[in-house]
């Protein structure tokens, strides 16, 4: 027999699957309903340069004469074999186009998650540990104001002042480590604030428990007690927000990029939408709907792991209705309290 862990497992990832699927075939319907034949007029158009022979070999790969069905099996059979289809705009293979422009987002995006949870995490140490006359109340405030202000702002303001002030970085020269840094920063501000504001509030919540009240009674410092029992148990839901702002850091990408200068996937969206080239748009928004999946899926298997109430909780409830199976796991702190 499997374990629960291993059903639990299963089921999630079985939803996953199901999840990509109909997000590809919803996309594909909302392109297919646009009024007329996007594709066909874009080719048709004497600007593009397309001779007859190229349109017709063009609709025929896409299945554009067969019936809808049909075309939409054609599109999902090849896309899960990890054909994409041509660009219309450069008659490139549109896999090729996002082999090129992932490396440039995926740096981006990755580094400005680690400057959001780094400065989540320092506003939330600062609220717990620093003594209010020390400006807690002035960290507890930044989370409002980082979302207030929109990245292009920050991004546009790190511009003046480390480019052409202090001359860190050079606009021309987008990819460069300090230019990353900048635009990671931009981008990260406002996601550490969503993460800033749950932290600190399941910490406050934590705070409040009788088992820090007898901890501190005992004289546990304020930095040993945040790193030892407060920082766990309150970091469990700032896992499933994290895992739900990966698609704000794709979508902040598309500013971000244009603002530094960079080429991304971002700029192959704002290139494909301008041209109309659908099929780099549907392979595109089919991939961020992968990516948010997987993120999410692996946020949901790693909760029940550091959290052992989760997946017990899941199958007791399914099996044993005594007043005994439903008492939650205890950390050693609160045994201690109970014994004392």
């Amino acid at each position: 027999m499997k374990s629960p862990y291993a059903r639990f497992a299963l089921s999630r990832t079985a939803q996953a699957i199901v999840v990509v699927l109909l997000a590809y075939v919803f996309t594909f319907f909302v392109i297919s309903v646009l009024p007329g034949d996007p594709v066909s007029s874009t080719l048709k158009n004497p600007d593009n340069g397309f001779t007859q022979e190229d349109i017709d070999r063009i609709i025929a790969y896409y299945g554009l004469d067969e019936p809808l069905l049909t075309q939409l099996w054609t599109s999902l059979t090849r896309f899960l074999t990890g054909d994409f289809g041509i660009s219309l705009r450069s008659n490139l293979p549109v896999g090729q186009l996002i082999a090129e422009a992932l490396p440039s987002t995926l740096i981006l995006a990755s580094t400005a998650l680690v400057v959001a949870i780094i400065l989540a995490a320092l506003i939330a140490w600062g609220t717990q540990v620093l003594p209010a006359k020390y400006g807690q109340g002035l960290l507890r405030a930044l989370p409002s104001l980082f979302l207030s202000v929109p990245n292009f702002v920050i991004g546009l303001l790190l511009i003046q002042v480390f480019a052409f002030g202090l001359g860190l970085f050079r606009i021309i020269d987008a990819e460069s480590p300090w230019s990353t840094f900048f635009a990671a920063i931009a981008l990260g501000i406002p996601v550490s604030a969503q993460l800033a504001e749950v932290l600190i509030a399941n910490l406050d919540h934590e705070s409040r428990q009788e088992y820090v009240a007898v901890a501190r009674s005992q004289g546990l410092r304020r930095t040993r007690l945040f790193a030892r029992h407060l920082v766990k148990p309150s970091a469990l839901p700032t896992i499933t927000v994290l895992a739900l702002i990966v698609g704000e850091l794709l979508g902040g990408s598309l500013i971000t990029e244009t603002i530094f200068g960079r080429t991304g996937i971002g700029t192959l969206v704002q290139r494909a939408v301008a041209s109309q080239d659908l099929p780099v748009l549907q392979a595109v928004v089919s991939l961020a709907a992968v990516v948010f999946v997987v993120v999410n899926l692996i946020a949901d298997l790693a909760y029940p792991l550091l959290d052992p109430r989760v997946s017990l909780e899941r199958t007791l409830r399914s099996r044993d209705t005594s007043p005994a199976a439903e008492q939650p796991t205890r950390t050693p702190l609160q045994e201690e309290v109970s014994v004392i």
